[in-house]
This record gives C-alpha cells, structure tokens and sequence, in this order.
C-alpha cells in the first residue's frame, strides 16, 4: 500500500513499513493544505496530531483503508465517519504505556517531597529542612479513574509502594485483582487521597471535573492528570487548591497548550497556578520518551502488517 506519514516520527518507521512491502511517502512538514490536495492517491496514513482528521479531510482520503495513531488520545479523528466508510483505526498506547506510568510516578513522588522547592532553595543557599518535609506514599489510597493501558501500567508501577489501589472503569467490568480493587466511582471518591486521571477526551470527560465534582471527595487529594488537560479548566484547579480540595496537582498536560492562544481569562488562572510550589507541569511529555518514539513504531507496524496480511 502506498502510505502517508504526515508527522515526526522516529526514523525506523520507514524501513519497517517499507519492509512489508509498503510505499512510504515521509513528509513530516507537510500542510493541511498540501495532505488536502494529495491523501486521494494514499490507502494509508499515519499521524500524531498535526491535523483533525476531520470529515472535510476524510472525505477526501478516497483510497483510504486505515489510520494509524502514533500515541493513545482519538479526540482528534472523526472515528464515526470512519466507521461508517469502514477505514480501520490503529493507535498505539502499548507503546507509550509504561513511559506515561512511569511519569506519572516520578511528577507523584516529586510533589510528595516537594523535589522541586527544595532544590531551587538549595540552589539558592537556603537550607530549610522544616519547610521541604515530604509526605510518604506508602499507606496511601491511591484512585485510578480508566483502567485502559494507562491506568494498568499506572497500577503495575504501584506495586511496590505498599498502598491500596482502587480503579474506576465506566465501561470495563471484571478487571480487578489481588493488587488492584475494582470499585464504583462514589466509592473511589470516598477514599482516595491520590487521584490519577487516565481516560480518554470525549464529550463526557470534558470538563468531567467541575468544582462540585471535587468537592464531592471525601478528602483532599493529591491530582496526576496525563491523560487531557481539557477534563479540568484553569480555573477550577485554581478554585480546589485555594480551597484545600486538592492538596496539589501533578499536570502533564493543560486545558489550552497553546500559550499564544490563550483567553483573558485563562492567561491570567495560568499565571496563578503557575506560581503554586504544590503544581507540577510538565509539557505533555509523559509518553514522550526516547524508547516509546520507537516501540509505538513498532505497535503500529505489527498491527498494520497483521490486519493487511490476510
């Protein structure tokens, strides 16, 4: 098949492709405008998120028998017009997984110990041990909202901490263990006092977390967002810190992450959390390591050469 890749990729995607005999056209710094005029000639593409694959682009990707996904988030593809045409979907969250679990773990870790206050002071000549106490993780409830590749490669790094994990799938059943208790999300609510957010952006977790969802915890918690920033607005993390209904938050990823584009008002809820020594950012990276640019390469790949083999 003749393949378009229209983003950065890691440089192994070629050979690997082209291996099963497929034709790759790389064009990394290819437009909107330019994939418009050309994904006629194309039967496959593979993206990141340069572009929505939207109906007006899909509409006229008139060969086109699949997409692949070089990462896990689907908010950006129009997946019923892709069902309706019968184009396959493959996305490759096997293979940033344990990139996202693992930082998730360190952001976690490093709010705990207040990592980063305590080496800017150092740095600085202070010398506050008082000031720069941490709390233990062992002992601790930790929540798991979406129990998908993230949230269980989340739990797996857990393992060895000595806390209670309870994870809350709305559409998954039966996926409790030894080392992880299934439980509904009022029961979840009522104990953590970790809450690491794995889910997908759809249009029933953009802006899942409103003010009256969080104050409905039994507790202050700490917050790990990795999975999209759009399920909880400047704003109203602002409002629960303020509060004390987050004791922090570790934030991968933001409500706009597009700094030139914020509004008024979220330029200026930025600016305040962006003060707070209790919120931890990070550039939406968490899957971004040298080895997962790779093993997604190779997920998608099998599940390309796998689904065409036949």
């Amino acid at each position: 098949m003749k393949i378009l890749i229209i983003d950065e990729m890691h440089p192994s995607i070629v050979p690997m492709l082209s291996k099963q005999g497929h034709q790759v056209a790389y064009f990394p710094k290819i437009t909107r405008a330019e994939i418009l005029e050309t994904v006629a000639e194309f039967e496959g593409m593979i993206i990141r998120s340069k572009t929505p694959m939207d109906r007006e682009l899909l509409e006229k990707a008139v060969n086109l028998k699949f997409i692949g996904r070089a990462g896990a988030g689907l908010d950006q593809i129009d997946l019923d017009y892709m069902v309706e045409r019968g184009v396959k979907l493959f996305h490759a969250a096997k293979g940033n997984r344990d990139a996202v679990a693992e930082h998730a773990v360190g952001g976690l870790l490093t709010l705990l110990n207040q990592l980063i206050k305590a080496d800017s002071e150092v740095r600085k000549g202070i010398w506050d041990r008082e000031g720069n106490r941490g709390h233990e993780l062992k002992g601790k409830t930790v929540g798991i909202m979406g129990f998908g590749n993230m949230g269980r490669a989340f739990s797996k790094r857990l393992s060895g901490f000595g806390v209670k994990i309870l994870a809350y799938d709305k559409y998954k059943v039966d996926f409790g263990s030894d080392a992880v208790q299934e439980v509904i999300w009022e029961k979840l609510k009522s104990e953590a006092d970790i809450l690491s957010i794995h889910v997908p952006l759809t249009a029933e977790t953009r802006n899942f977390f409103t003010l009256e969802e969080l104050v409905s915890f039994a507790k202050p918690f700490w917050l790990i967002n990795t999975a999209r920033g759009e399920v909880i607005s400047f704003a109203t993390l602002n409002t629960a810190l303020d509060q004390g209904i987050l004791r922090g938050a570790v934030l991968d990823v933001l409500e706009n992450e597009k700094f030139k584009h914020f509004s008024p008002e979220q330029k200026a809820e930025f600016q305040k959390l962006a003060q707070r020594e209790n919120v931890i950012f990070s550039p939406h990276v968490a899957g971004w390591t040298f080895e997962s640019y790779e093993k997604i390469n190779k997920v998608l790949a099998k599940k390309i050469r796998k689904a065409f083999s036949e």
